[in-house]
Formats: structure tokens, C-alpha cells, sequence
């Protein structure tokens, strides 16, 4: 007599599709998967370009596209998303990473 297994009941069921965590972006407010979005971490004294999405801290997620990069630090949308306030250097170090990307996403 042959014993039923969880494996044996999973015969002839369709698979659930895998489980895609979403974010928004906070610039174009675009639903996207996490991992095609780039999160930002606000931890201790500064912003940081969190690009494995496992750094701690209050984080925001952007397009990985230069126009929403702009709209995010033109309208202190990353300053109200991590309350709290961008230094000089830090926007500045923000920026030329922005300005490093794509115009449009491939």
C-alpha cells in the first residue's frame, strides 16, 4: 500500500505564479517589481544608494531613469519620503549618479 505524499496531491494543479514584491516609484508613482527599482536608504547621518535593497534604515524606491531621478530631487520627494533634509553633498553625489543613467528604461 503506497502512502500519499504531499507531492502526489499536487498532481494535475496549476501552479501559483511566484509571489513579485511591489513598490511605487515616489517620482512617477509607477508600480514596478522591487528589483527593477532603485531603493534609497536613509540611514544615521546620510542617503545612500542601496542597489541589493537589504541595506537598514527608511528607505524610498526610484525608476532607474534620469527623468524621474530629476523630478525626485527637484521636488524634495526623497527628502519627504525619508523625512529628513539632503545635505549639499549629498544631492550632489545623487545627481551624478541620475545623470549616469538611461533616458529611457530598456
Amino acid at each position: 500500500m503506497k502512502t500519499k505524499t504531499p507531492k502526489d496531491d499536487n498532481i494535475g494543479q496549476a501552479t501559483r505564479p511566484k509571489h513579485i514584491p511591489q513598490r511605487a516609484c515616489i517620482a512617477c508613482r509607477q508600480s514596478r517589481g522591487k528589483r527593477d527599482l532603485i531603493r534609497l536608504v536613509y540611514s544615521t547621518d546620510f542617503v545612500e544608494i542601496d542597489l541589493k535593497g537589504k541595506k537598514p534604515g527608511r528607505g524610498v524606491y526610484i525608476c532607474s531613469r534620469k527623468k524621474c531621478w530629476e523630478a525626485a530631487l527637484k521636488g524634495n520627494r526623497i527628502e519627504y519620503g525619508l523625512r529628513t533634509k539632503l545635505s549639499a553633498e549629498n544631492r550632489h553625489t545623487l545627481l551624478e549618479y541620475g545623470g549616469s543613467l538611461p533616458e529611457k528604461e530598456d
